[in-house]
């Protein structure tokens, strides 16, 4: 049996299918058990107190798996969000991934949609269309990072999912999967004390998935490995250079989220481009740090996006969508919520977070009725001379940046009758304290910078917000010297700074 599984990997899928139904049809078996056995002393003439005691048993018995696998069967997993890319918003898409799944003889997916993630798959339906075919959904990044080829070879596999996906025990299995999965997360969303039916359904499912687990894994690696035996022959050399770019789009997608994306996030504002962004942001890397041969070359070949119709759109849709799933901006509204453009970051991203830090910063130091850089300085230098230097004054402005970022959070999303809240955003070290203090005093420089030597805020693709010289070059001496005063206590180093930047530190912070 091995080396059969081995030939022929939708064998062994097909066999592991057939294992996860017969753990359905076990269950069904037992709940069908009393009723066979009240038949049986009923026909054989068992004492009739007996076998009408075993039938009452068993009317209990089969009412209760029947309401139990009713809840299971109507409990529906919630889809995964994504941007629907009909045939009209796509059609060279479309006809790619047509003439994709007939070179590789597989069903045509049913329909493609993009999810603001590096990852690709095929989402199986859910609801009235259990029965279509499963969609294609592909990782928005791709779409503005990879050349049209590459996109194509790093599908293949995927779109090769199909044919297994189209096998009657295969589909079987999975439905039966997605039913049992849905109906734990169900139990755990609602726990009110009045609905134990759910909680029996969400038991029963949870024991039917332990038992399945093993067959499960093994069913999806031999469709993985399925899939990926009808692809090797399309695109071999491509699609190693494609993947060889995903681990550079993940890389890149992930650093425009936390250092560009989430600053917009945290004011209220989502950017409007972010995959666009992200293709800037590794232009820049790859070209900073050289990672590749032939990179212009490269870049010279029409990327995947101009197989869209009207990317910037698409581009939009997704960038919302992303605001969506990993900050949590509710589907029902954006509640004040407001898009910006590329262009406009620094001055309605950058420049509003640093003047909301210094504006914490001058309130701390009890300075606001003259906020300049110096008062700031003074404030600072007599924090540092009592008892406990900066800790105090960097604790009241984290509990202060805190209670901010909370006020600007978005209410929570609703799905399946009960709140939730955003998808988990990539993890992110915990700022400290001491940290925390150094970006409230650089926020102040910066807007003493910008008000009085001619200084601008600016974007930097790959490490977000950054302060611009009147010439336009980027500033990247200034957070040592702001280190020097609030970690060693001195100023000199950056008094040094805004003397040769030519910043008037006696002149009041613009707050607002």
């Amino acid at each position: 049996m091995v080396q059969r599984e081995a030939r022929n990997p939708t064998y062994s899928a097909r066999d592991h299918a057939l294992a996860v139904l017969r753990v359905r049809n076990t269950a069904l078996a037992l709940a069908l058990t009393p009723a066979a056995l009240a038949v049986v002393l009923l026909v054989v003439g068992a004492p009739p107190a007996l076998g009408w005691s075993v039938a009452a048993v068993a009317a209990g018995v089969l009412a209760l798996a029947g309401a139990l696998a009713a809840r299971i069967l109507t409990a529906r997993q919630s889809p995964t969000p994504t941007v629907p890319l009909p045939e009209s918003a796509a059609p060279s898409l479309h006809r790619l991934i047509g003439e994709l799944a007939a070179q590789l003889d597989v069903p045509r997916p049913g329909a493609i949609a993009l999810t603001p993630d590096c990852d690709s798959w095929l989402e199986e339906p859910v609801g009235p269309r259990s029965e279509a075919a499963p969609t294609l959904v592909i990782g928005s990044p791709f779409l503005w990072w990879l050349r049209v080829g590459e996109l194509r070879a790093l599908l293949a596999p995927v779109v090769a999912g199909t044919g297994p996906a189209a096998h009657p025990d295969i589909a079987s299995a999975r439905r039966c999967l997605r039913a049992w999965d849905a109906a734990v997360g169900h139990a755990e969303g609602v726990r009110p004390a009045g609905a134990p039916l759910t909680a029996g359904a969400g038991w029963l499912a949870r024991r039917l998935l332990r038992a399945a687990a093993e067959h499960s894994s093994h069913m999806e690696r031999g469709v993985a490995a399925a899939s990926a035996a009808r692809a090797r022959g399309v695109d071999q050399g491509l699609r190693t250079l494609a993947q060889e770019q995903v681990g550079l789009a993940y890389a890149g997608w992930d650093r425009l989220l936390t250092r560009v994306a989430l600053p917009a996030w945290r004011t209220g504002r989502w950017p409007s481009g972010l995959d666009a962004g992200v293709a800037a942001a590794l232009t820049e890397l790859s070209s900073r740090d050289r990672l590749a041969d032939g990179f212009a070359a490269r870049l010279g070949q029409r990327p995947a996006c101009d197989l869209l119709e009207r990317p910037g759109d698409v581009d939009r849709e997704v960038s919302l969508l992303a605001a969506r799933i990993f900050h949590g901006l509710p589907a029902d509204g954006a509640d004040g919520w407001a898009p910006v453009e590329w262009p406009a970051y620094p001055d309605e991203v950058v420049d509003r977070v640093w003047r909301d830090r210094a504006a914490r910063l001058f309130t701390a130091l009890d300075a606001t009725e003259t906020p300049t850089l110096a008062r700031a300085l003074h404030g600072l230098a007599e924090a540092a001379a009592a008892e406990g230097g900066t800790d105090a004054l960097a604790a009241r402005l984290t509990a202060e940046a805190a209670r901010a970022e909370a006020a600007h959070a978005p209410r929570q999303r609703v799905a399946d009758g009960g709140a939730v809240g955003p998808l988990p955003f990539p993890p992110q070290p915990p700022r400290g304290r001491r940290e925390s203090l150094v970006d409230h005093v650089a926020a102040a420089v910066c807007c003493a910078a910008a008000d009085t030597a001619g200084a601008s805020p600016g974007l930097d693709w790959l490490d977000g917000p950054v302060l611009r010289t009147v010439a336009g070059g980027r500033v990247t001496d200034l957070t040592t010297t702001v280190h020097s005063l609030v970690d060693d206590g001195d100023p000199a180093p950056l008094r040094d700074w805004l003397a040769a930047a030519g910043v008037r530190s006696d002149k009041p912070v613009r707050l607002v």
